[in-house]
């Protein structure tokens, strides 16, 4: 009856064994899935930032462009005026 006993004791362990590896791997492929989202997060939010600092570049950019002709239209006038400007 002993030997009953070890080759059941034997069998359950291999299945409990079978279970644990499974798991194991459910366990592992779950946290692989979350480091997965939070890059794929990460990269979404640098993406954002990204675009925000390009756009506020170009907007800059833009700005400088409106402001270097204002800054000539306003030197031909002080020329036409007979005004010196002084920075």
């Amino acid at each position: 009856m002993n030997k009953d006993f070890s080759e059941l004791v034997e069998y359950l362990d291999k299945k409990f064994e079978n279970i644990d590896d499974k798991f194991e791997e459910t366990t592992k492929q779950k946290d692989l899935d979350i480091l997965i989202e939070r890059v794929d997060s990460l990269t979404t939010s640098i993406d954002r930032l990204a675009k925000l600092i390009t756009d506020y570049y170009q907007e800059q950019m833009a700005m400088k462009a409106k402001m270097d002709i204002h800054e000539k239209w306003i030197l031909q006038l002080a020329e036409k005026l007979g005004l010196k400007l002084e920075y």
